[in-house]
């Protein structure tokens, strides 16, 4: 059994230092629901820096662990029971790990009681849910408005080489140097690498106040622990609220090597951008790859011309095997992304003016029927499709990966999925070479697809 500490007790640095004695309360009886996924995220987060890969394992080893919301008249305290000692040094709890702790406190329990017994949040409407993405972001104190156009969101992969891993250091390092901040999902891998470079970039120029800002989900953090690089955690409600935060803060993107989560974000990114209300809004996207990886993006480019189109091409730019190059290209694109933004008056620190399609920013649950219900054809403006196709990754990865999607096709067999026969057969096939190529925590010699091809 690994090494516990019995009792801690700790208090917030930052955040909900400054809250009412009503405040507190709520956030002290949240239901059993919100405090088992406090609960979870909590494990996770004091977790940082473990080499277990497994959450399953994880809530196994502390299936004894507990934390309490402690409401005092000098503010709220946490208490813990049974945690990770790895969490501490010398019976302290390290600094970067009570800053996230508190976040997760901030963003699951603090946000629920706005969004569901306040009812402060309107999430019928895509205005509504921009401006709740917003206040999420700007309560976190993620939101800034001092700042130049500088954050490069980099997405990537869990699992990937030790090449692919090294790039994207080098790519973090590069960007470093040119003063850019990075934004990531937090985890391993493509998450960590670009900040671990850019770490020592920004440490070269002098830069002490260099940003690398994780944005999660529940579902995510509570089975991933945030890398200990982060300096700014933000959870939101969903992936989709996750996505619309990762695009309305980046001034560019740089996408890495990944599997089924990888593409969802591109596909998300990519009906975004192939939006013709967004037709005049610059927003750099680059994806960059080792040279011995390069194949891995063709692949990815010919799956993109072949379901959009030859003019998807023009959304993104493809570098294999230089990482100053990618650096030298986002510096001269973000200065347009700058320039634009001041000929629009708009705002440098959220991108308001970038319309989301509702069909982006609903939650898309992966039952069977809603699998089913997937239009995975031509026939439709390019954006709706490459929407349609990143819930069809989501649903992807639910059934291959999550507990309860694994459970539901283990239950009612793989969904069903209609559409151009050719074009679910490339999506397949991607798949598949995802799996071969170790991207996904699945067994490609036992591996079945969880999805058939339904005429």
């Amino acid at each position: 059994m690994p090494e516990k500490i019995r009792f801690a007790s700790v208090r917030p640095i930052q955040s909900l230092k400054l809250l009412s004695q009503r405040e507190m309360a709520s956030l002290a009886s949240a239901g059993e629901e919100v405090h088992q996924l406090f609960r979870l995220c909590a494990l996770a987060v004091l977790n940082t820096g473990s080499d277990v890969d497994d959450a399953r394992k994880l809530y196994d080893d502390y299936r004894d662990f507990e934390i309490e919301v402690v409401p005092e008249s000098r503010g709220l305290k946490l208490q813990l029971y049974n945690c990770p000692a790895r969490a501490f040094v010398d019976g302290t709890m390290i600094e970067g790990i009570r800053s996230h702790l508190f976040s997760a406190l901030r963003d699951i329990i603090f946000t629920y009681h706005k969004l569901v017994e306040q009812h402060r949040f309107d999430l019928d409407s895509g205005a509504g849910v921009t401006d709740m993405v917003f206040r999420v972001l700007r309560n976190a104190g993620v939101v800034t408005t001092d700042l130049p156009p500088r954050l490069v969101v980099c997405w990537g992969g869990h699992s990937i080489s030790r090449l692919e891993y090294e790039f994207s250091k080098e790519v973090g390092y590069q960007l470093g140097l040119r003063g850019f901040d990075i934004a990531t999902g937090c985890g391993a891998g493509a998450m960590k690498g670009p900040m671990k470079g850019a770490t020592i970039g920004q440490a070269k120029q002098a830069n002490k106040t260099g940003r690398f800002v994780g944005i999660s989900e529940p579902g995510i953090i509570a089975a991933e622990s945030p890398n200990p690089l982060v300096n700014e955690l933000v959870i939101l409600p969903d992936i989709e609220k996750r996505l619309e935060a990762f695009v309305r803060l980046a001034h560019g993107v740089v996408v890495f090597p990944g599997g089924a989560g990888t593409a969802e974000e591109l596909f998300y990114l990519l009906g975004v951008k192939m939006d013709p209300a967004n037709s005049e809004l610059p927003l750099p996207v680059i994806l960059a790859a080792p040279e011995s990886s390069a194949g891995y993006f063709q692949q990815i480019d010919t799956f993109l011309r072949s379901t959009l189109g030859d003019a998807v091409a023009k959304h993104y730019e493809i570098i294999c095997g230089d990482p100053a190059a990618v650096a030298r290209s986002l510096k001269k694109h973000i200065k347009t992304v700058r320039e634009f933004r001041m000929q629009q008056q708009e705002s440098f620190s959220y991108n308001w003016g970038l319309a989301i399609p509702d069909d982006l920013q609903q939650p898309f649950h992966p039952t069977h029927e809603n699998m089913a219900a997937l239009q995975l054809h031509r026939r439709q403006p390019v954006h709706r499709l490459a929407a349609e196709l990143r819930r069809a990754f989501s649903g992807i990865v639910a059934g291959n990966i999550k507990e309860f999607g694994v459970r539901a096709v283990e239950e009612q067999g793989p969904y069903q999925l209609r559409g151009d026969p050719d074009l679910v057969q490339s999506l397949g096939d991607l798949l598949a070479a995802f799996v071969e190529q170790g991207r996904m925590k699945l067994d490609s010699s036992n591996y079945k697809p969880c999805f058939t091809l339904v005429n």
